[in-house]
């Protein structure tokens, strides 16, 4: 657990991955203003408050709990020549002992899409759960219907593995999710199983 007690920054050929601080609330709360047509379709349903300067504020000391404790590496991404934020990457219900896993999750604003920014942070998150923090499998999900997502995950060496019965609530309705995984030691081989 060591590794996760110190500062974490991960740095890639374009970007700095970061964990928020109290300084990045205006070029979130922009972001995701200005993304908001973009991200909902694909995330739980916004809290009324959901870009409030209080509501950031207990993102930041979440991120800050999570990352000491161990339980979540929560990470902004900014492009490394401007410093602008282009959107989130946490490795979350990290887990331990035996299962030694945790899952991603992501999001990107939308003038930042589509540019291999996000391929780029999940694979420098991937790597450092594998070489910093020891874990053995990598889990991610997304709505059936969101190609772009499951491309990226595909592209990035996860494997998909199922359907997950409404699995989150994503605009105030149980949705199902398709399931994936990229394994440390993984010999599954590419498969077009569940492949839309």
């Amino acid at each position: 657990m060591l590794p996760l007690r110190r500062k974490v920054r991960i740095d890639t050929d374009r970007l700095t991955l970061r964990p928020p601080g109290h300084a990045d609330f205006r070029a979130w709360t922009s972001l995701r203003r200005s993304s908001e047509g973009f991200l909902r379709p694909w995330e739980p349903t916004w809290a009324d408050d959901h870009l409030s300067r209080r509501s950031f504020t207990n993102r930041v000391y979440w991120a800050q709990r999570s990352i000491t404790n161990g339980s979540a590496v929560p990470l902004f991404l900014f492009r490394r020549d401007e410093e602008t934020l282009l959107g989130a990457i946490t490795l979350d219900n990290i887990r331990r002992g035996p299962a030694q896993a945790g899952t991603l999750g992501y999001w990107i604003g939308a003038p930042h899409a589509r540019q291999g920014y996000m391929r780029e942070a999940i694979e420098a998150v991937v790597r450092n759960a594998f070489d910093t923090l020891d874990l053995s499998r990598i889990e991610a999900a997304c709505l059936p219907e969101n190609a772009a997502s499951r491309g990226l995950l595909e592209r990035c060496g996860f494997k998909y593995e199922g359907v997950a019965q409404s699995y989150l609530q994503i605009g105030g309705r149980w949705r199902n999710h398709v399931l994936y995984a990229n394994l440390r030691t993984d010999r599954r081989g590419r498969t077009d199983v569940g492949a839309v």
